[in-house]
């Protein structure tokens, strides 16, 4: 079976990057995922300016908005390194909240799917022959905290 989310209101609105579930990486706590994420384009750069105006976004969407503005320029290195970034900031989001990752885990091996109409890398897309990158990522992460967690219990 396959688990489609997207909205973070809707069911497993947990795996969305917009979902209330702040993380704290190299110190700095960020309240969700894609403010994370959006920021991270602007490292090292000349409009790295953008990045405080991001991490106080008052919601994920104004955060989006601002680091999808095509004005402004991203790393070099982008392409080669969001997959590691994004990876990094939802198994953090994960080990953090342990409710959430209790609903990650009871997916057990099912299949999951951001069901964006409009995002065909990260999501499925309106026909459903995107590369879903955010979901390969959550089956990732789930079986690195099953692997975790395994190795938890045998060390007790």
């Amino acid at each position: 079976m396959t688990i489609y989310f997207y909205k973070a209101w809707q069911p497993y609105g947990c795996f969305s990057n917009f979902s209330p579930h702040g993380i704290t990486i190299q110190g700095l706590y960020w309240s969700t995922v894609e403010h994370y994420y959006q920021a991270q384009k602007f490292v090292g750069t000349e409009d790295s300016v953008i990045i405080p105006q991001i991490y106080a976004a008052e919601t994920p969407e104004i955060a989006a908005a601002l680091g999808r503005d095509c004005n402004r320029q991203i790393r070099p290195d982008w392409d080669i390194v969001k997959l590691k970034v994004m990876r990094e900031a939802v198994l953090k989001k994960f080990l953090t909240h342990h409710d959430i990752k209790e609903v990650l885990l009871n997916t057990n091996d099912q299949q999951l799917v951001e069901n964006s109409p409009t995002d065909y890398f990260w999501g499925c897309g309106e026909n459903k022959t995107g590369q879903n990158h955010l979901g390969r990522i959550l089956m990732s992460v789930r079986e690195e905290i099953r692997n975790l967690w395994s190795l938890s219990v045998i060390s007790d």
